[in-house]
């Protein structure tokens, strides 16, 4: 599904995180530590290499919310934007949390003069957000955010159930 909203490209996919070689970025649902994990974090860090943790080190910790970045390593990615989401249940207040990953990485990517960028749906995981609540607060941010971005021209969800797409789907066709 794809729409364009304040002249950027929205588009919600089913599909590989580490295999987005059309964009320029891609982000990390990442740990604090910014090391190897599962889920998205595992399998970026499978795809790049041990330069990505090795690299990510000297910035670690990263708090929830927080956003940094690295060169891609052996991803087909210049760069990769880490992102700390909140632990459902935990980290409070979780949608403000959320959101500011996304606001964070937006920034990164603006900071860098990134045009294209694919997001995951950050904390949904291992995180435990649920994706009926994590995809509209996504999409909320990204539209908000959206009215002020000069670099960026394209954001992509790249999403790794079904499920998740039909959510993401669903928060997209709301805007």
């Amino acid at each position: 599904m794809n729409t364009i909203l304040h002249g950027i490209e929205l588009e919600c996919m089913k599909g590989d995180i580490a295999k987005q070689p059309d964009m320029e970025a891609v982000v990390n649902a990442a740990n604090a530590e910014l090391m190897m994990g599962g889920g998205v974090a595992g399998a970026l860090h499978r795809a790049a290499g041990p330069e990505l943790a090795e690299a990510g080190a000297p910035m670690a910790p990263i708090k929830p919310g927080e956003a940094v970045l690295t060169e891609g390593f052996r991803l087909p990615n210049d760069v990769v934007i880490h992102c700390l989401g909140p632990v459902y249940g935990k980290d409070k207040p979780e949608s403000e949390l959320l959101q500011a990953c996304y606001w964070n990485a937006l920034r990164q990517a603006e900071e860098n003069n990134i045009k294209s960028i694919a997001f995951p749906s950050i904390s949904t995981g291992a995180f435990g957000y649920p994706v009926e609540e994590a995809a509209p607060a996504a999409m909320e941010e990204i539209a908000a955010q959206s009215r002020n971005l000069e670099q960026v021209e394209k954001i992509r969800f790249v999403l790794f159930s079904s499920q998740d797409l039909k959510e993401y789907e669903k928060a997209l066709s709301r805007l």
